[in-house]
């Protein structure tokens, strides 16, 4: 019985050195595979293939944004179907507010903590992963709880949606630079899925790309869906994130027989890629891509004494 391994972090191998490089010197680089690695790759992949068939058009030259707002929360700008750059970075504490992530922070701010304050290296990142984001913003990392309160006139809760909301516009426009304009965005997970208000107050913020969304269809659906407004140029999707249908997939050609897997490129430099294998965040080997989810394979996973 083969075994098949899906990585987190294979979709983000396609991104351009001048999107994964961190300006640091050289010597962490080669000694550290010291790079933007990105996360939620599974979620990403998944729901911008699906949001390719939704809009009955085919990946190539698609420009697709990916929102996957959860308790972790990141964006990837998908062109062609690759990702060519993503907001979360070596760790998956870069990029977006999260529910007790501070998402990006000055770095200055961290050693100012250390050097200062005296607080230890631990304490500046238990708290930086444990108790910032809408946690420090509103006492809670549960967006329902946090839109009853503003509704409500807290003033911390209004002001946690107001960050959440400011980071949120600044990273889709971002993924929108690289990916050279939208022709869908893509919203999914707790937040994505479930929050219409996250959803109307960042789209009409994104007029400028195309972008519109249609009031009753974002507060009334439910499942998959197009929310977007008549005249927009750009689609706007709402999308469940099946992580397990695009391991299924993976597993299903990697495991086919006659199937050509195809190689990657290797995360990091490759004349030391070898030797910096073992201090890369998480353990991230080199990344094995094996297709796409089709129908077919939705089809079988949930028909699972189907065939294939």
């Amino acid at each position: 019985m083969p075994a098949v391994a899906s990585f987190d972090t294979a979709i983000h191998t396609t991104i351009p050195s001048a999107a994964a490089t961190y300006p640091v010197p050289r010597e962490w680089q080669q000694r550290y595979a010291i790079r933007r690695y990105g996360f939620h790759g599974l979620s990403h992949a998944y729901c911008s293939q699906r949001a390719a068939q939704m809009l009955d058009l085919p990946l190539a030259g698609l420009r697709i944004i990916t929102c996957h707002l959860g308790a972790g929360a990141s964006l990837t700008a998908v062109l062609d179907g690759r990702s060519i750059d993503t907001t979360m970075g070596f760790t998956p504490r870069e990029g977006l507010v999260m529910a007790t992530r501070s998402g990006t922070v000055d770095p200055g701010l961290v050693l100012w903590l250390e050097e200062h304050e005296h607080l230890s290296p631990h304490e500046v990142a238990t708290a930086l992963e444990e108790r910032s984001g809408l946690t420090a913003l509103a006492g809670t990392g549960d967006m329902r709880r946090i839109e009853a309160a503003a509704a409500g006139g807290d003033p911390d809760a209004v002001l946690a949606i107001d960050v959440y909301i400011h980071r949120l516009v600044g990273g889709i426009g971002a993924m929108s630079a690289a990916t050279g304009g939208v022709d869908a965005l893509v919203f999914a997970y707790g937040v994505g899925e479930h929050s219409s208000l996250v959803r109307q107050r960042a789209v009409e913020r994104l007029g400028y790309l195309g972008l519109a969304i249609d009031i009753h269809r974002n507060d009334t659906i439910h499942d998959d869906g197009d929310i977007t407004a008549a005249g927009a140029t750009g689609r706007t999707v709402v999308i469940t994130a099946r992580e397990d249908l695009q391991i299924a997939g993976e597993a299903r050609r990697c495991s086919a027989p006659n199937n050509h897997v195809h190689l990657r490129p290797p995360l990091g430099n490759r004349s030391t890629d070898a030797a910096a294998s073992s201090s890369r965040p998480y353990g991230l080997p080199r990344a094995t891509h094996c297709g796409d989810v089709t129908s077919a394979d939705r089809w079988s996973l949930s028909n699972p004494s189907s065939p294939g």
